[in-house]
């Protein structure tokens, strides 16, 4: 099964990092968060992926194409060009590049990518390139597979960015620095797909996956939600970057489910 990645956003609410480099390629841990997330479906069996690029792709371009130089040990010999691999640490990943416009809306970039599915690759994984997880990615597949429709989203609930205060009159009985948001489940980012949504995408790049595409699948009763309850935690602010980074720092990183 294939995962395609939207990874070609502006970023602007990380206008800190994404002045210089696109959202996916901040790094946690000395790595981008998209390696991070590849290694999250790598780690399920998922380890075919189409990357749908845009505000400076050619970075996300030249990261991979480099890749396999930078995880390996070789000897390069100058006078006649020729190269002598050793080692080569690198994930077995097949990784296609799609550039689909630097404008183009979510659903827009999703339509594009469709194209790169092989013909008999009825079902796929979606997800953006900002967000990690310990979401069991093969038990949402198995969930999707099972239920026949056309998409599965994974339902998470967030935690709040506030410290939360259990009352009692001006007594405060419990306090919980991040607790689990109790406004309801929301969208967690990891969808499994038939390629039957093709035509809730419509023909125009300024198509927007959230809105009318899963607002019409939701309506005509397909669309169905994998609950999670575990780890869940977008890369919006800069501040959710240090936090993710600090969480790596200290071997916390709830998301690091591959060895």
């Amino acid at each position: 099964m294939k995962a395609i990645i939207l990874a070609g956003g502006f970023g602007t609410r990380l206008a800190e990092e994404t002045s210089v480099r696109p959202k996916p390629m901040i790094e946690i841990g000395g790595r981008p968060i998209l390696w991070h997330i590849m290694k999250i479906y790598a780690q399920h069996g998922v380890k075919d992926f189409i990357i749908c690029l845009g505000y400076k792709g050619y970075m996300i371009k030249e990261y991979f194409f480099n890749y396999s130089l930078h995880m390996s040990d070789l000897t390069i010999d100058l006078r006649n060009g020729s190269t002598n691999v050793h080692r080569n640490s690198c994930e077995d990943w097949r990784i296609s590049l799609i550039d689909t416009g630097e404008t183009t809306m979510t659903g827009g970039r999703l339509r594009q990518a469709l194209q790169y599915l092989d013909d008999d690759d009825d079902d796929f994984c979606l997800t953006y390139g900002d967000g990690v997880s310990d979401c069991d990615i093969g038990e949402a597949i198995r969930f999707h597979k099972q239920h026949g429709r056309l998409a599965t989203v994974t339902a998470v609930r967030p935690a709040s960015r506030y410290g939360q205060l259990d009352l009692d009159g001006n007594q405060v009985r419990a306090f919980a620095e991040k607790p689990v948001d109790e406004g309801g489940w929301i969208n967690g980012g990891f969808f499994v797909l038939n390629r039957q949504v093709a035509p809730y995408l419509g023909n125009s790049d300024a198509c927007v996956w959230e809105r009318e595409p899963l607002e019409q699948l939701a309506e005509r009763g397909e669309l169905r939600s994998f609950f999670h309850d575990g780890f869940w935690q977008p890369m919006d602010t800069l501040r959710d970057r240090q936090m993710l980074e600090a969480m790596w720092e200290k071997q916390e990183a709830a998301w690091r489910t591959w060895h």
